[in-house]
């Protein structure tokens, strides 16, 4: 009887099953790299219903960040600015202004206007921004500055993601925060450098901090030998 099928046909069952198992493994590569937030979200830009400037405001006014954003020192979120804050300048500033219809519409109807988040943590991830702008207890206060998350507002006339915000993202920091440290008074000012006095005092603050997830202070050696494990070590310090 003839053969109905070639004999390279024989060898179609592993074929099939290296494909599959390599086409699984380039998903995996592709979804890990290509599907992370430092190409998902950094660069995200979303047009907003009116056209805000933070490089006219923060940079050239130099209105500092807290005047609208005035939850950030004291808030788990930092909020957007309401239509009353925005109105205390705008009822006489560019008050006819054609761009500013949507904020006048919100003052005389009473609804807020829709802007749209840029920089979210996931919700799976318990962040604190008034935890991160007021760090350590007396002399050994500290900040991170708008800039280390949020990068150069006020160079920008349409606000984007610079960071991805991603878990190795933050992880990093809280492993070794000290190079992200400054004086609470220089949490907004988008300028300052440290000097070699800062350095070493942010070093000496660093190791009284305990951030979740940090692996240098996740544990410490007791005097008598034994060893302290944080309670942040653990998931829940972010994921509660």
């Amino acid at each position: 009887m003839a053969q109905i099928f070639r004999r390279w046909t024989n060898s179609l069952p592993q074929i099939g099953t290296a494909a599959v198992l390599g086409g699984g493994v380039l998903a995996t590569l592709v979804v890990w790299y290509w599907f992370a937030p430092a190409h998902t979200d950094v660069g995200y830009a979303p047009a907003q219903p009116i056209p805000y400037s933070h490089k006219l405001h923060a940079g050239d006014m130099q209105i500092d960040c807290r005047y609208c954003h005035h939850n950030v020192e004291k808030s788990a979120h930092a909020g957007v600015p309401s239509t009353q804050v925005c109105m205390n300048c705008h009822r006489h500033v560019r008050k006819d202004s054609t761009m500013l219809k949507p904020l006048r519409d919100s003052w005389d109807n009473g609804t807020p206007v829709g802007w749209k988040r840029i920089h979210k943590v996931p919700d799976y991830a318990f962040f604190n921004h008034s935890a991160h702008v007021q760090l350590g207890v007396g002399d050994n206060r500290a900040a991170i500055g708008c800039i280390t998350c949020h990068g150069r507002v006020d160079e920008m006339a349409v606000v984007e993601q610079r960071e991805p915000l991603s878990m190795g993202w933050c992880l990093d920091c809280h492993d070794a925060p000290a190079a992200n440290l400054r004086p609470t008074d220089k949490v907004t000012d988008m300028l300052w450098r440290a000097d070699d006095a800062w350095r070493l005092k942010a070093i000496q603050i660093a190791k009284t901090l305990n951030p979740p997830g940090s692996r240098t202070q996740a544990f410490k050696w007791r005097e008598d030998g034994t060893l302290e494990t944080r309670a942040t070590a653990s998931c829940n310090g972010c994921h509660r």
